[in-house]
């Protein structure tokens, strides 16, 4: 599994590549500082080479040039000289003399050689140090230019010279001699190894120090990427307590710099922030609490207005017709104000947190079909057919059914107050993961503005239209609330003249989380003439 672990470990670095903003900088730092050494070292080892070389060959051109002289006054001075034994001594002194002259080192070698093309006599003969291989050293390019050239003029090549079997740097100078009228090339081998060898040295240098400089820098960004993204990580830090909770945290103050101005700035945000949410949490509970006294304290004197108004309301029949309405009136705004109290007293539980929930397995489908019935004859009354669509599936669910009741009958209570008279479909589907309960009427919608607020609080559409359910303007409200008891979802699409849809996804396991719904929104026509149950 090496191509597996080689995954794995490309995959850590490159999150670690993404998340840390310290080995990002300190990476690119390094990076950049190593090409620009690289860059500042490879030039400057090319000048201090070439620099090196070249004055190593000014100064080995100037000794190859008083050699020449030296040898060239031997050979003057003996022009008189006729017999070849003296001629050939003349030689070896010249030749000792120009050694003696151009050697700067143990490793010299020279060769004075007879230009070919000549008349004359062939006397005095070639001579060469032992061992020089003239074919090797001295190229026919080089052999060319000296013989092209005028006396004392010189002529250099770098040539490579094998000692002891390792290849080292040379340089051949040549020049003319001029022996009895004939013309003779003198060439003097140097080995420049020393060259190299300082060349070397200070490459290596250049190596260590810039591999040190390219730490050095590295180094250094990262103390300095410490100290200021230090700050900024324990300032995330505290800021993730905070926004769990702990608002007590507070980020230490250190000196008088510009991290410690922003410790400072930061802590006083949070101190005003742990005033603003102590004094709205504790506004937030006294008015929680008020609400639910009040509807507590409301509910005596409510039951007997309630007894009262029951009394007046079976005897209405007996009363002028004046008298009979206002107790009708009566009886009716007595049951919608028990209404609205119970459902204060609901809201007021959701924002203490202490709501309950009683879940059992339990069969949506017979859930709806009670719902239906309940509000049959309302809708009969309003001209609207109810038409319940389910497929078939895996219908049961762990829910708290008195609560799911509740929020289809306030789906159903609204669809049929909006669906102007028209057919009102309820679909019920599933899959292994969820459950979805949709209501779709086709009446008069909505804009995408009232979409938007259809869950706050007392909010209506329409105040001027009349309900025939007698609302109080919480019902959405708290179906949102029983729906997110469940972890569900409970949304809504509307178009002005298309009518609405309101759809309940709840998972049919508590505690599981919803990826997905099994119903559309909204679902398809043509979905709505398959599974159809009576109404």
């Amino acid at each position: 599994m090496p191509d597996l672990d080689w995954r794995a470990w490309l995959d850590k670095l490159g999150r670690l590549w993404r998340s840390s903003l310290q080995v990002r900088t300190v990476a690119i730092t390094v990076l950049l500082s190593a090409v620009a050494v690289f860059v500042i070292g490879g030039y400057m080892s090319f000048s201090v080479g070439t620099n090196l070389f070249d004055s190593r060959r000014v100064d080995l051109t100037a000794t190859s040039e008083k050699a020449t002289l030296a040898g060239q006054r031997i050979f003057s001075e003996a022009a008189e000289q006729v017999s070849s034994e003296e001629i050939e001594v003349t030689m070896g002194d010249a030749a000792t003399t120009i050694l003696s002259a151009a050697s700067t080192n143990a490793g010299t070698l020279f060769a004075i050689l007879r230009s070919p093309g000549q008349d004359g006599p062939s006397t005095p003969a070639d001579i060469l140090t032992r061992g020089l291989d003239t074919d090797q050293v001295i190229s026919p390019e080089l052999r060319a230019a000296v013989q092209g050239s005028s006396e004392l003029r010189t002529h250099s090549q770098s040539v490579s010279l094998t000692v002891d079997g390792v290849q080292q740097p040379g340089l051949v100078i040549g020049s003319i001699l001029e022996i009895r009228g004939a013309r003779y090339e003198l060439y003097l081998v140097y080995n420049i190894a020393d060259v190299a060898q300082t060349l070397g040295f200070v490459q290596q240098t250049l190596v260590f120090g810039g591999f040190a400089l390219v730490l050095l820098i590295g180094a250094v960004t990262y103390i300095v990427v410490r100290l200021v993204v230090g700050p900024v990580q324990l300032a995330a830090e505290t800021s993730e307590k905070l926004a769990a909770g702990q608002l007590e945290v507070r980020i230490p103050v250190k000196g008088d710099d510009v991290i410690a101005t922003l410790a400072r700035s930061f802590n006083g945000m949070a101190a005003s922030l742990q005033n603003q949410i102590t004094r709205l949490a504790a506004l937030s509970q006294v008015q929680q609490r008020f609400v639910s006294d009040v509807s507590h304290e409301l509910r005596t004197p409510l039951t007997t207005i309630r007894l009262a108004g029951d009394v007046l309301y079976d005897q209405r029949e007996s009363f002028p017709p004046a008298t009979a309405r206002t107790a009708e009136l009566l009886h009716t705004q007595v049951e919608r104000f028990e209404l609205l109290l119970a459902d204060l007293l609901e809201m007021s539980r959701y924002d203490a947190g202490a709501v309950d929930m009683e879940t059992e397995p339990t069969n949506l489908v017979r859930l709806v079909e009670d719902a239906v019935h309940t509000v049959a004859s309302l809708a009969e009354s309003k001209g609207s057919e109810l038409r319940v669509v389910a497929p078939g599936g895996y219908f049961e669910a762990e829910v708290d059914a008195r609560r799911i009741r509740r929020i289809i009958s306030n789906l159903l209570g609204n669809a049929i107050d909006h669906g102007e008279g028209r057919p009102i479909v309820i679909w019920v589907d599933s899959d292994k993961e969820a459950v979805a309960i949709a209501v779709r009427d086709y009446g008069v919608g909505m804009t995408a503005a009232a979409m938007e607020r259809v869950f706050d609080r007392f909010w209506r559409a329409d105040p001027s239209r009349q309900r025939t359910t007698g609302g109080t303007g919480l019902g959405l409200a708290i179906s949102l609330e029983d729906a997110a008891l469940h972890g569900g979802w409970l949304q809504v699409w509307s178009a002005p003249g298309e009518g609405s849809c309101f759809r309940l996804t709840l998972p049919r396991v508590r505690g599981a989380v919803l990826k997905s719904s099994p119903l559309e929104l909204p679902p398809p026509e043509e979905s709505a003439t398959l599974g159809v149950l009576d109404a």
